[in-house]
């Protein structure tokens, strides 16, 4: 699932969305911290957040961002089954080929497929968006301070306050940017999707669901990473128990 040599290529590419990181830049506001279930020792990922915010993420953030580092059939991580991650990709056409006239053609996505692409390269997609890529999504929030947190409060910090920032003309104004001044418009206004479990989707809902869905892009192992470490603790806690019983044992008559 994961090839970090096609991230990089997309890495150098800022885009509209995020350029830096969201901390580090002077006159940035401050993310407030969220709660979320995958956060602690025992944190995992609600399976009903994440599937909301690939909805999210197909209806609203997919026309401008990518997700190359996520197979469709890597869904299955989060609770579809086959038919139903069979019908998320037909929706969708990849290229392929040659074919047998050694052309290149259009097919209907499978679930051995990355997720679509919104252009065809990089340079495709700078030319329409003002020059700059919008980036790859699929490791965002590990590669922006706040992560989750960050992503949250960018998507529902768009504000006409200004203040003292002078916004240029096309760009929008949120506090949580570097500087302030975003190229990508408001992306939620609430009700951009029809939740398949009935769920409101208000802007705060959608962007807290997306939030989630991009942490588990970038780190499907999450859970089982925590389980091997609790496995590991109580290992070397019984090992630790054996080891101070043998101790005791074998000393004990030297005292």
């Amino acid at each position: 699932m994961r090839n970090l040599g096609k991230y990089a290529a997309l890495g150098v590419a800022l885009g509209a969305l995020w350029t830096a990181p969201a901390l580090a830049a002077g006159g940035t506001a401050p993310v407030e911290a969220q709660q979320w279930s995958f956060h602690g020792v025992f944190g995992s990922f609600d399976r009903a957040e994440v599937q909301r915010g690939l909805q999210v993420y197909l209806a609203v953030c997919a026309t401008c961002h990518s997700l190359d580092l996520v197979a469709y059939r890597n869904l299955a991580e989060i609770g579809y089954n086959e038919d139903q991650i069979k019908d998320i990709a037909a929706e969708y056409e990849v290229t392929d080929g040659p074919d047998d006239d050694g052309e290149m053609f259009q097919r209907p996505a499978k679930p051995s497929d990355y997720f679509a692409p919104p252009y065809a390269n990089l340079k495709a997609a700078a030319a329409m968006n003002g020059g700059k890529a919008p980036p790859d999504l699929s490791l965002i929030t590990k590669a922006r301070a706040g992560g989750a947190d960050y992503i949250y409060a960018l998507l529902t910090g768009y504000t006409d306050d200004t203040g003292e920032h002078e916004i240029p003309e096309g760009l929008s104004y949120n506090p949580y940017f570097p500087g302030g001044a975003i190229g990508m418009p408001p992306p939620l206004y609430g009700d951009d999707v029809a939740y398949a479990d009935g769920t409101a989707a208000t802007i705060e809902q959608e962007a807290r669901d997306v939030s989630a869905f991009l942490t588990w892009a970038a780190e499907p192992e999450l859970e089982a990473r925590k389980q091997l470490g609790l496995k590991v603790i109580l290992f070397m806690l019984v090992l630790t128990v054996l080891l101070y019983a043998t101790k005791r044992k074998v000393w004990r008559n030297l005292h």
